[in-house]
């Protein structure tokens, strides 16, 4: 989110040139700002133990990584995001 135009982020995820980065700057910070509030989320769940709010969390996390992995074409992203997520919705729900 803040490290979106330095060498090592450019590198990291493979974007075009620092002027691109600096293009996709705001849509970066977007996307990092979206994926703290997320994971701040369920660290608080985790703490609360609250399944039914867990729940939520976790398939919007899900709904999150089938749409990534639509839209950018890569698999990959389904089986990072989607995935771990959908077997913490299993362990939710049958725990």
């Amino acid at each position: 989110m803040f490290l979106w135009t330095t060498p090592k982020s450019i590198k990291t995820f493979g974007l075009e040139s620092k002027e691109f980065a600096e293009k996709t700057k705001v849509l970066a910070a977007n996307q990092g700002l979206y994926n703290g509030i997320l994971a701040a989320g369920l660290l608080w769940l985790i703490i609360s133990k609250n399944t039914e709010i867990a729940t939520f969390f976790l398939v919007c996390v899900t709904i999150a990584g089938i749409y990534g992995a639509y839209s950018t074409k890569k698999i990959r992203l389904f089986y990072i995001q989607a995935i771990p997520a959908i077997i913490a919705i299993l362990l939710v729900i049958f725990n």
